[in-house]
């Protein structure tokens, strides 16, 4: 199947055809910086993760960007509050950033530009528009005219006529047209500001991904992606900025996933549902977390709720299950133990569903549809190991497709050692003792060391091919 991706800009699923052969450009909307993320911003961080992900075991080089906006009206209000400056409120929240994704796995950005670092290149930008008659300075702020550019409502839909009539603006008399937005804002007494041709002040928020996306990726891009509240105005405007000043167009396909509901009502402040990363991952395993994110396609609306972390959990462990049974099977094997009469059935199979896996993938990155193949998967590797004889190779090849399925989603397989405490020896050591106070007849000490483990998360299992464990 070829590779498909919903474009929000058509409204279609469209085949996927890079500007440069085996290369992708990629950009993805970040973080405002002045507080511990969001679940909400999770989404977007884990769905475009795995996409570049699926991209790059498909053969493409992605060029990955994804931006920190590290100077706004809330890092400065947080930086108030917290008596700090607008860069140690950065730097802080950036490090908590980091903290928190790559326990979800989340792969670094090939670059990760700030704001405060690309002010050159952001000045250089409006001044640009300026000077093709597309913004406008006026008492120390920089406006972009909106009306001039003619295609603006394309990816929203909206047009002008329309939002002139339904768009909400406070009356700015410093404006043109009330349409017009935010290209540079004068400082205020006592703020953070550049020195610009206009005077002290900062850019506006659309401006940035604009002037960052063309320093970092060029004119025009291969993917912009986001969360779906960032359609208008935000990415609207980007649009506009970037194709008046360059008369390309910006970005091939636009890319948005879905909102995020807690407990059936969608998320915010003034309900009193709003939750932070960090707090989930305090409380829940981070690899349940991406689980969970990766159940349902990425533009669908998703429901958080204790109930559903429990499901994917459930979920999860039954993969996890599957791939532990395969790999202690795999462990305890005679090595010539191979040529099963059933071997090419089997291996048939398993490519079969490395094709489904595929295929789901390529039709807009069905991450849901693709666990369920991974399930299935799974369910076929328990009845394999009933069989009494088994082929080392079909073996081998189920644990590399499971690793492969599980590398591309994004999520472990291995169950950790930190999350017990013990080390793959300790266990090792432990089991050995016990056996030896089972042989001795020892069994207090043999209960003992199994209620210790159990305690531990370790589950054991006396086998005909002896004690194996697994992390629960």
């Amino acid at each position: 199947m070829t590779l498909q991706i919903f474009n929000t800009l058509s409204r279609e699923k469209e085949v996927f055809t890079p500007l440069e052969d085996g290369k992708v450009k990629m950009y993805v909307c970040g973080p405002t910086v002045y507080n511990y993320i969001h679940i909400g911003n999770a989404r977007p961080i884990i769905v475009f993760d795995t996409v570049r992900r699926y991209l790059t075991y498909r053969g493409f080089d992605v060029n990955f960007v994804s931006n920190f906006t590290d100077v706004d009206d809330k890092l400065i209000r947080a930086a108030h509050e917290l008596e700090l400056t607008v860069p140690e409120v950065a730097e802080r929240f950036i490090g908590a950033y980091f903290d928190d994704v790559h326990q979800l796995n989340v792969r670094d950005a090939n670059v990760h530009p700030r704001v405060t670092q690309d002010m050159d290149d952001i000045i250089a930008f409006i001044k640009a528009l300026i000077e093709k008659g597309y913004a406008y300075e006026s008492a120390g702020d920089v406006y972009f005219r909106t009306k001039e550019f003619k295609d603006y409502g394309k990816l929203s839909q909206q047009p002008l006529a329309e939002l002139q009539h339904g768009i909400r603006v406070e009356a700015n008399d410093r404006k043109e047209d009330q349409l017009d937005f935010t290209l540079w804002k004068a400082a205020k007494p006592g703020e953070i500001s550049w020195e610009s041709p206009w005077g002290a002040g900062r850019p506006g928020w659309h401006i940035e991904c604009s002037a960052m996306a063309r320093k970092y990726l060029g004119d025009t891009i291969d993917i912009h992606a986001g969360g779906q509240d960032l359609i208008f105005p935000h990415h609207e405007d980007e649009i506009a900025q970037s194709e008046a000043l360059t008369g390309k167009t910006f970005a091939k396909y636009w890319m948005h996933n879905g909102y995020m509901n807690i407990d059936g009502e969608k998320m915010s402040k003034s309900l009193g549902n709003f939750i932070t990363l960090h707090e989930v991952l305090e409380q829940h395993n981070a690899n349940v977390v991406r689980f969970f994110m990766l159940s349902v396609h990425y533009r669908r609306p998703i429901s958080y709720s204790e109930a559903l972390l429990q499901d994917a959990e459930n979920g999860l462990d039954r993969l996890r299950t599957a791939y532990q049974n395969v790999d202690h099977r795999l462990q305890v094997a005679e090595e010539d133990y191979t040529g099963t009469p059933e071997e090419d059935d089997w291996l048939e199979q398993l490519t079969e569903l490395k094709t489904q896996f595929e295929d789901e993938m390529d039709d807009d990155f069905n991450t849901a549809n693709a666990i369920s193949v991974f399930y299935e998967l799974a369910k076929r590797a328990n009845i394999y190991l009933t069989n009494e004889q088994i082929s080392i190779t079909v073996l081998r090849e189920f644990l590399g497709m499971m690793t492969l399925f599980a590398d591309v989603l994004g999520f472990k397989l291995a169950v950790e050692a930190s999350e017990s405490g013990l080390s793959d020896e300790d266990i090792e050591a432990l089991i050995e003792e016990r056996i030896q106070a089972r042989n001795e007849r020892n069994f207090a000490r043999s209960d003992e060391i199994r209620d210790m483990l159990k305690e531990k998360q370790i589950i054991l299992e006396d086998t005909a091919q002896g004690t194996r464990w697994k992390r629960g």
